[in-house]
């Protein structure tokens, strides 16, 4: 069994897609720009997020990043607020904690908000360690999860990392620990490149994934 799991929060235990494709095609909207649905933002989103919203069309030229990352924010929170946990997210959870595996959160989230989010969400307790970004601008999570890893003082072979995106994909290969990708979040299945893919988080309960 892995000695440690490292969860991701937005769109593996948070079903936060509409809220993230809401907040954004209101940004849209406010530029006249084409807004987008579920599908296609599957099919776009990316890290680091910059790089999506020139995707989107927005003019980054001319844009303060600063004020477009406060901006998706205050939209996030009023539509997050109607956000639950994926299905069977918390059931894995305390069967995990019940057998004994500690887990921790490695997010692109700034840290503020994810520590309240898991607070409000009540899931809080089941984490050792939870790591976030210090600003809202969604870059790479590699750096925390390096500062993560020597916190676990574990071997990377006994770390299994659970993720929605290809960027979890890379963080987990750039830290030599182990990844399983969830379907169903920020990204179409037909763009995660890991090879273990899961389509609930009960699926680690009733497989060998958590094998080493």
């Amino acid at each position: 069994m892995s000695k440690h799991i490292i969860w991701d929060w937005n769109g593996t235990l948070l079903d936060d897609v509409k809220a993230c494709v809401d907040a954004i095609n209101r940004m849209l909207a406010a530029r006249q720009l084409r807004t987008i649905s579920q599908q296609q933002y599957r099919d776009i989103f990316d890290f680091p997020v910059k790089s999506y919203y020139k995707r989107l069309g927005f003019d980054m030229q001319n844009e303060d990043w600063d004020s477009m990352a406060k901006e998706f924010h205050r939209h996030y929170a009023e539509h997050s607020a109607k956000s639950i946990l994926r299905k069977h997210a918390e059931q894995t959870l305390a069967s995990l904690h019940e057998n004994k595996i500690p887990m921790s959160i490695l997010s692109a989230c700034e840290i503020t908000i994810l520590e309240r989010m898991l607070k409000e969400h009540n899931i809080r307790h089941y984490f050792t360690h939870v790591f976030g970004l210090d600003n809202l601008y969604a870059t790479s999570k590699l750096d925390q999860g390096r500062l993560l890893i020597e916190k676990l003082k574990l071997s990377p072979k006994d770390i299994l990392l659970i993720g929605d995106t290809n960027h979890d994909h890379e963080v987990a290969n750039e830290l030599g620990i182990q990844c399983i990708l969830l379907t169903g979040g920020h990204q179409s299945e037909q763009r995660l490149k890991s090879k273990s893919k899961i389509n609930s988080p009960r699926e680690l309960m009733t497989t060998n994934l958590l094998s080493t």
